[in-house]
């Protein structure tokens, strides 16, 4: 009987040991040129939120959070960003604050064209889905090392993880919107003339936006999760506390941490959801709009929520 110690080994481990140092070595340019934007983009977010008095940066979260999610959802996130202040650890909430801001920008900065590509490509998609199902499965301290290896320690390759993490659910979801738009429209705006710019950018991602900004807050979600593993390899913020907490055998500091990072992960999950809740209260059936479109009603812009004017001069 033939047993698994008998079967030849592959050194696996050791080709990718080599591979990830080789790349390290001879491609360091373009690792720095990465790191460049995700440093000073970070540095300055930090710099702002650690610069703003508290009570502003209350009153500010609070007339945000109010105007795009509600009053309950603003009263809430104002009275979370107090208790964190209470609990001594308001500068490290900012510094995880902006990384998550910086990573949320990055995400969609390169998520949404990629979705893009691959809602209009079902080659790109074929490349892309099997990449995004081995980067959405990997455990998130399996990012660490490749990090380390090839961007060293600190915030800034804490950073690059997180925006590695996160920007997974933001291409699928951009992908998935584009491509749950109803065909009865998208063949309307052929009807009209519009051209394969004018189709995407005034038909199929407005109509799109609330599966996409979904796929926001699942980014945010997986960034708030990642900022604190990758507190492992130096990065700063509430991670850190709750990392130090757990070396010292210091269960309260711990706790602290761990109860600041619930707070504003809710409070960012809150705000996130209510953006991508469709609005529907207004808004007029399928059948409607398409013969609205197919009309050439003037009020067809309205209803449809998509801009067809510079269709109507291309027909």
């Amino acid at each position: 009987m033939i047993k698994a110690d008998d079967l030849a080994l592959l050194p696996f481990d050791v080709w990718i040991q080599e591979g990830v140092r080789w790349v390290a070595m001879n491609l360091r340019p373009v690792f720095l040129t990465i790191k460049w934007p995700v440093e000073t983009l970070l540095g300055f977010n930090e710099r702002l939120l650690n610069a703003v008095p508290f009570p502003l940066m209350v009153i500010g979260v609070f007339l945000l959070a109010w105007r795009l999610a509600g009053v309950k959802t603003a009263a809430f996130a104002g009275l979370s960003l107090v208790a964190i202040a209470m609990l001594g650890v308001w500068s490290e909430a900012m510094t995880t604050l902006s990384l998550i801001a910086t990573a949320i920008l990055f995400c969609t900065l390169i998520g949404i064209p990629i979705g893009i590509a691959c809602a209009r490509s079902e080659r790109v998609w074929s490349v892309m889905r099997p990449v995004l199902d081995i980067m959405q499965t990997t455990p998130t301290f399996v990012y660490l090392v490749p990090v380390v290896m090839l961007f060293g320690v600190g915030t800034v390759p804490g950073e690059v993880a997180v925006v590695t993490a996160a920007a997974p659910p933001l291409i699928r979801f951009t992908n998935l919107g584009i491509r749950m738009v109803e065909q009865e429209l998208v063949e309307a705006g052929l009807a009209f003339g519009a051209d394969g710019r004018q189709l995407l950018w005034e038909v199929q991602l407005p109509l799109a936006i609330p599966t996409i900004l979904g796929g926001l807050n699942q980014t945010v979600l997986t960034a708030m999760v990642m900022s604190v593993v990758v507190a492992m390899i130096g990065a700063e913020g509430l991670g850190l506390v709750v990392l130090q907490g757990l070396g010292r055998l210091d269960v309260g500091r711990a706790a602290v941490g761990g109860i600041a990072i619930v707070l504003l992960a809710m409070v960012l999950d809150r705000v996130t959801q209510k953006l991508a809740e469709p609005r529907s209260g207004n808004r007029p059936s399928l059948r409607k709009t398409v013969r609205n479109l197919l009309r050439g009603n003037s009020d067809a812009k309205k209803d449809a929520g998509v801009g067809i004017g510079p269709l109507k001069k291309a027909a």
